[in-house]
């Protein structure tokens, strides 16, 4: 398809870039979700963040991140970077050899480790920089530009202006997480900022932060009156939460998710890992299990095994053997 954030069907519904989590595989996994309900699916996947820096180097591990399976598309890629050259460079570079149906700034990262390069949310700092980010990515690409930022550095009040800018600046759409730099992932997402940046600007804006279930989702959307919401942490271990988004906004009720469901897609999720990665890739797919079976009673003493084990085989059996051995009205 044609990204075209002016005239795509609103409300909009996006899997948010998430640094070693959304890759090839999980938004493979989310994709299969979704459609195995919902044909005519309206989601659309953003790709985890790549170092602009290490793609114009041509890094075999960053290039590696930027191809794209068929199964994900509509896809847009997030890159980040404080050099506008570098920037301009790589999302040339990947448009023309990968060809996502968007590109994405990073301009919301809270972490240390991109910040300090002035990298991430600290493009809010120096709101010139990021403008000519901005202008110079838009010069040599024609797929369209959106923006990831933060409420702002400190105060939440930051990102009214700072959206403005970007928007003359010609991106084509911004998306707002509403917490601070300075408040990482603690506290509360603020609504009603992301309210007022919908009200200042002219092209689409999609909210972030605080949504982990389905209802979350529309209750967003009505406090905020955006175009659309990003949803992050929410999807993480529960791809079902854009299924069941889906299933609503077609007037269906919601599917609860079944035990025997989750044990299926975590193991599928695991094939998917190992088959982008190698089979001696188990220990990156432990934080996605943790995030699968989260909570679930009785699950600790099958899960020391999962965290230890040295083989793909011997993670598929102990799932098998936890449900099993659980009531058959079990529900996650």
């Amino acid at each position: 398809m044609k990204l075209d954030w002016n005239n795509i069907e609103r409300p909009i519904l996006a899997l948010s870039p998430m640094a070693d989590m959304t890759d090839s595989a999980y938004c493979q996994i989310v994709r299969n979700v979704v459609n195995g309900s919902i044909p005519q699916s309206r989601l659309i996947v953003f790709r985890e963040m790549v170092s602009s820096e290490a793609v114009v180097r041509g890094n075999e591990k960053t290039l590696g991140m930027t191809e794209i399976h068929p199964a994900e598309r509509p896809l847009v890629q997030q890159i980040f970077g404080s050099n506008p050259d570098v920037m301009a460079r790589a999302a040339s570079f990947i448009q023309e050899n990968y060809s996502p149906e968007g590109i994405d700034i990073n301009m919301g990262c809270p972490v240390y480790k991109i910040t300090h390069n002035f990298n991430g949310s600290a493009l809010m700092k120096d709101p010139d920089l990021a403008v000519s980010i901005v202008k110079a990515m838009k010069k040599t690409i024609t797929v369209p530009l959106s923006v990831k930022m933060r409420a702002g550095w400190s105060d939440h009040n930051e990102c009214i202006e700072f959206a403005k800018i970007i928007e003359d600046a010609g991106a084509d759409l911004i998306t707002v997480h509403g917490r601070t730099k300075k408040q990482g992932y603690s506290g509360l997402s603020n609504r009603e900022v992301v309210a007022k940046v919908k009200q200042s600007v002219s092209i689409p804006v999609l909210y972030n932060g605080d949504v982990f279930t389905w209802q979350d989702y529309f209750e967003a959307l009505e406090q905020t009156k955006c175009d659309g919401v990003l949803i992050a942490r929410g999807g993480l271990g529960n791809p079902w939460i854009f299924k069941q988004i889906e299933q609503k906004l077609a007037g269906q009720i919601p599917d609860e998710v079944s035990l025997e469901e989750r044990i299926k897609v975590t193991i599928e999720h695991l094939d998917q890992h190992l088959a982008q990665y190698g089979q001696d890739r188990l220990p990156t797919f432990r934080k996605h299990i943790s995030w699968y079976l989260k909570g679930l009673s009785g699950f600790k003493p099958y899960k020391q095994i999962i965290m230890t084990a040295k083989d793909r085989d011997t993670v598929v059996k102990t799932l098998e053997q936890f449900l099993h051995d659980q009531p058959l009205t079990s529900k996650a």
